[in-house]
């Protein structure tokens, strides 16, 4: 930032502050001036503090949509007594909007707080301001600054980010307080929730359970007919400390000394781990980190909604209550008391300072909506009121401190129902019992008649395992494919013939025909049976059954109308369907699918031909992984494995893989960063050539991520219309994932969070087979009993119509 040498007290009517002077506050702790942030050349109207240096000092930003080109700005007063700022050309890039008081004499000043005002040079009344700079904050939160509304005027006073370090523009976070039932911080990321900070409670922002600040501010908050705001004080006025919102969404506690002016101080306030994420296990539920990993609960009283999905892990759709309460008699209800909660969304609930906790719960049994309540502030026991009605949302579980929450629930729930109840609960679970163990054995003898089938047809041995996939009849798919017609063909690959089916019903589903000159389809067709059949997530293909008669083989899928990805990435016309936004929930979607395979199914599946072509899209371009046939499971602590026989494709396969046979889920995590660059630039990696340095898009990649050009990657279709911090995340972490060495790569977890997170990632190293040369003279060093597959043979290519 350069520094000026000129210095005023104040700014009068008759005079002007240009480039090259400053407006100092009355103790010297604050300056307003003309800056250049970071490396950029373009010149800012702000005010900062004196004596120190660097971008975070920065507390206010008057043009931050219209930079200066060069040091010709001006600051001055017009006719009407606004204060205006000038460009070379005399034309206005910023003004304050003064009201429509009488302007008499107006003086500029810089006060002690760091607020610039504008007030009549007359008014004795030191608070009577024209205008203030606090009432348009940037992307700091300082000692004294409202944050809030004015609702006589309408004017909302929020914190928003820079769009870069080098750049005040507005960027895409912002903390704001919303008004709607008791005010809470809530962080935006555009018009999407990202976290809620949530209402403070006395002791701290119940999103936060340690007060980070407890002994350096104290907290004010204003809720009447003509105001709703937060506001801080420092306590200790030996320091200067000030809250940030970085361009990259996360929140800082910035503290200097004010003698030494040295940084005493910065406290990170990001999203820490997936449970920061607004409402990710649904409504009704606590999320709760274990170990890396966040889990949801559904409250007390509450069952999931499809419980099939919460099987597997996903969470969004929300509990529902599993009996409802009896609301004509307040007495059949009760209370169910959580500790260490973060305290739910406050848009829709009711509040009062004066209703002790006791009267607070007689009069939530009143009313039939009221689903929780809690203590307003948590100091010195407690005091006042809160509510909340319908569902409970964005709950969450701290290791430390917390707020209490109570959850209505029906007595039964507690144990409290009558005889008859349980008499009625008795008989109930020991019919339910009775039913359960005739589906069992119903299941053991079809299990067991499936095995036998196998063990009869392949000499194949299902270890201890059963084959629960129904089995169609050959007439029923010959029927629901029209005899197998060509118009109901949807591709063909080493397996053999894909169609579409249809049943009586209207249940569509895909069909995979065994070939009878197929090499590899018999092993691909009990692979997929014995093995994927069990794989249960949103983001793989389901498998429904499999049909077997005389000769012929088939496996029975869910039917994916849009196909498989490839076919929009690399198409000319449809690759622009395929906004960032959806690239990036791809993105995000495959790797979850890929977690689920290596870490949370029953057994460590690695996928061994993950490709973007394997990648299947529903209805709403939602991503399935798909084609099993080379996927292995490792048992028990089993992390690696050889093969003799290499099967995959090149542009795919790791380096270990390729060369040495050896896979593990390091493996299909150097496959899964080519997709992920593949994705952001639509291009393919084995056809991508640069001429000059015989690169392939890996080896591309890596030289503009070398060269500070990453963003030169990105698909030109997609514009401008994305998020250029995330862009750049997303190739990160597809070079991390491409690295040489498999110990380098990060596992699927650690992408994940990268990939929701925020905090800095490591730098990547040298990607493997980033040059065409590479894969030819690996391949040719193969030893001769080493057999590699042509992935011709094992991948299903998808006709498109014309």
């Amino acid at each position: 930032m350069m520094r000026t040498s000129t210095s005023l007290d104040s700014l009068a009517t008759s005079q002007s502050l240009r480039d090259g002077e400053t407006l100092i506050s009355a103790d010297e702790s604050f300056e307003l001036g003309f800056f250049s942030p970071g490396n950029s050349t373009r010149r800012y109207l702000g005010v900062w503090y004196r004596d120190i240096s660097g971008n975070s000092t920065i507390v206010w930003v008057a043009n931050r949509e219209k930079p200066l080109q060069n040091m010709s700005g001006v600051l001055k007063f017009n006719e009407e007594g606004k204060l205006e700022l000038f460009n070379d050309t005399n034309s206005t890039v910023w003004s304050s909007n003064i009201s429509s008081k009488a302007v008499n004499n107006p003086i500029a000043q810089l006060l002690n707080s760091g607020n610039l005002v504008v007030k009549n040079g007359q008014d004795s009344n030191e608070d009577n301001f024209l205008w203030q700079s606090f009432d348009y904050p940037t992307d700091t939160y300082l000692p004294g600054m409202k944050l809030g509304w004015d609702l006589i005027t309408g004017l909302e006073r929020f914190v928003s980010c820079w769009k870069s370090e080098d750049d005040p523009a507005v960027g895409e976070y912002s903390e704001k307080v919303d008004r709607r039932g008791y005010p809470q911080v809530i962080k935006w990321k555009g018009s999407a929730i990202k976290k809620r900070v949530g209402p403070w409670t006395g002791l701290s922002f119940t999103g936060y359970p340690v007060s980070i600040s407890r002994k350096l501010v104290t907290y004010e908050v204003m809720v009447n007919q003509k105001e709703v705001y937060y506001e801080y004080q420092l306590l200790d006025r030996s320091i200067y400390s000030i809250f940030r919102l970085t361009p990259l969404g996360s929140g800082q506690r910035l503290s200097w000394d004010r003698q030494t002016r040295s940084l005493l101080e910065v406290f990170a306030r990001g999203e820490q781990d997936p449970c920061d994420n607004y409402a990710l296990c649904g409504s009704n539920s606590i999320c709760n980190m274990n170990g890396n990993m966040p889990t949801c609960q559904c409250l007390k009283g509450y069952v999931p909604k499809f419980p099939e999905q919460w099987n597997i892990s996903y969470w969004s759709n929300d509990c529902v209550p599993r009996n409802e309460s009896d609301c004509k008699n307040s007495n059949t209800d009760g209370f169910w008391k959580y500790t260490g909660l973060k305290l739910p969304d406050t848009s829709s609930s009711w509040f009062s300072t004066t209703t002790d906790l006791e009267e607070c719960q007689v009069l939530c049994l009143k009313n039939c909506s009221c689903t929780a309540y809690a203590s307003l502030d948590i100091r010195n026991g407690g005091s006042g009121c809160i509510h909340w009605y319908h569902s409970i949302i964005d709950l969450r579980l701290f290791s430390q401190g917390g707020d209490d929450l109570y959850v209505r629930v029906p007595a039964s729930e507690l144990g409290q129902g009558n005889n008859k109840k349980k008499l009625v609960g008795t008989t109930m679970g020991v019919i339910i019992f009775v039913l359960i163990i005739f589906v069992c054995v119903m299941i053991i003898k079809k299990s067991r008649a499936a095995r036998e089938f196998f063990r009869k047809h392949y000499n194949y041995k299902v270890r201890n395992q059963s084959v629960d996939l129904p089995m169609f009849d050959f007439s029923v798919i010959a029927n629901a494919t029209e005899k197998f017609s060509s118009r109901k063909k949807l591709g063909e690959g080493g397996f053999g013939p894909v169609y579409k089916g249809t049943l009586t019903d209207g249940q569509e589903f895909a069909v995979k025909r065994l070939s009878k000159t197929s090499g590899q389809g018999s092993e691909e067709f009990k692979n997929e049976v014995a093995l994927i059949a069990k794989l249960q997530h949103r983001n793989l293909v389901k498998l429904l059954g499999f049909c077997i008669q005389g000769e012929e083989k088939m496996l029975i899928y869910e039917y994916m109308q849009n196909r498989s990805l490839d076919s929009f990435i690399f198409d000319v016309t449809r690759r622009e369907l395929l906004d960032w936004p959806k690239r990036f929930k791809i993105i995000g979607c495959i790797a979850r699918g890929l977690l689920y395979l290596h870490q949370d199914s029953r057994l460590r599946i690695i996928h061994r031909d993950l490709k973007i072509s394997n990648i299947l899209l529903d209805g709403n371009l939602d991503p399935k992984i798909s084609d099993f046939g080379l996927a292995r499971a490792l048992l028990g602590d089993q992390v690696e494995a050889n093969t003799n026989i290499v099967a995959g494709t090149y542009g795919y396969m790791a380096p270990e893989y390729a060369v040495r046979g050896h896979f593990s889920v390091k493996s299909d995590v150097f496959s899964y960063g080519v997709i992920i660059l593949e994705i952001v630039s639509g291009k393919k990696n084995r056809e991508f050539s640069d001429p000059v340095n015989n690169h392939n898009l890996l080896g591309h990649a890596w030289r503009l991520w070398t060269e500070e050009r990453a963003l030169e990657l990105l698909d030109e279709v997609l514009g401008e219309l994305c998020t250029p911090s995330e862009v750049i995340r997303c190739i990160q972490v597809g070079l991390l994932c491409v690295q040489q060495r498999p110990k380098d790569r990060p596992d699927m977890s650690s992408v994940v969070l990268m990939l929701n997170g925020e905090k800095l990632l490591p730098k990547p190293k040298v990607p493997g087979f980033y040059t065409e040369s590479d894969v030819t003279r690996e391949a040719d060093s193969l030893p001769t009993n080493h057999k590699l597959l042509s992935a011709n043979g094992v991948s299903i290519t998808v006709l498109e119509g014309r």
